[in-house]
């Protein structure tokens, strides 16, 4: 198939305009969708949207119970799915909670978080992946700046900008504790990176991102293009959804304050993975979902 956002081939970085829309259900259908057109309207000019309340408190206390029991029962777990930090043995995320554990496949499945993305992406979607982020107090390290979409399409094989990922806040994100931080507008262009990749890049850059990561130079073109940058603070139970090409980080955690959330990563089952486009070996499924792709029903609901 043919390479519309190579990237990783040469030595000098280029910046080009998408190829693809941002929001794939015809906007003359509007009226069906389950956002406001104003919430449309932001999140196709932005990359990004925050949506409050959408679950009860009673739903969110339990998701905090979930993923703070699946970090103690992994605390002394040795597993390629769950990473460490980089300087400690702490657990800096446990990946694939959509297909491992019940609870969080419901969550994953649930018909309120469907009608959205099912909307926004406009067909069915399955979980290209999932996983739980855990940023401690005073020792949570950072998330270097980078395009999802870059890497699932070079290291994976996603062949289009056809995706997007959820993330729900599991503590409050303030401004100071290592919160998610978006460059608006920059989904719109797409950064081509340089260096090659590595084989097996992914058990480093989980850890510490050094391939795929922009350029200074092209960077600062985004931030200045989009009119500076963007921090998802909010309440516990915030969500934050942000298309596939938007680019994004968040700073270290030297604050007494956690910020945890459940990430997960919806792709079109029009979209889904072929052969790597870095010409290097495949990621292994709980990164890159290849066999279990059958669209999400909407008959699952959060327990």
């Amino acid at each position: 198939m043919q390479d519309f956002y190579p990237s990783r081939v040469s030595d000098k970085p280029q910046i080009t305009k998408r190829k693809d829309p941002v929001i794939h259900t015809d906007r003359r259908l509007d009226h069906e969708a389950p956002l406001s057109k104003e919430q449309l309207d932001f999140y196709e000019k932005n990359g990004f949207l925050q949506i409050e309340n959408l679950f009860s408190e009673k739903e969110v206390a339990a998701m905090q119970k979930a993923i703070f029991e699946l970090q103690d029962s992994n605390k002394h777990t040795q597993s390629d799915k769950i990473i460490r930090e980089p300087d400690s043995d702490e657990i800096r995320s446990i990946f694939s909670v959509d297909q491992d554990d019940e609870y969080f496949k419901n969550i994953a499945g649930d018909e309120r978080l469907l009608k959205i993305v099912n909307h926004l992406l406009g067909s069915d979607v399955y979980v290209h992946q999932s996983r739980i982020n855990y940023k401690p107090g005073f020792s949570g390290k950072e998330f270097n700046w980078h395009s999802d979409f870059e890497t699932w399409h070079t290291e994976d094989g996603m062949p289009r900008m056809r995706a997007l990922s959820m993330s729900i806040a599991l503590s409050d994100n303030y401004i100071h504790n290592g919160p998610l931080m978006l460059v608006p507008g920059s989904h719109n262009y797409y950064v081509s990176c340089v260096g090659e990749t590595p084989e097996n890049n992914y058990k480093q850059s989980l850890q510490t991102q050094k391939v795929g990561v922009p350029d200074n130079d092209s960077l600062k073109w985004l931030v200045e293009k989009g009119g500076g940058l963007s921090v998802a603070t909010g309440k516990a139970g915030t969500i934050t959804i942000f298309e596939s090409n938007t680019m994004h980080a968040s700073t270290s955690n030297m604050t007494p304050y956690p910020r945890n959330n459940l990430f997960m990563v919806y792709n079109s089952v029009e979209n889904k993975l072929l052969e790597p486009f870095s010409g290097a070996g495949k990621r292994p499924e709980y990164i890159a979902v290849r066999k279990t792709t059958e669209p999400l029903g909407k008959e699952t609901v959060l327990k």
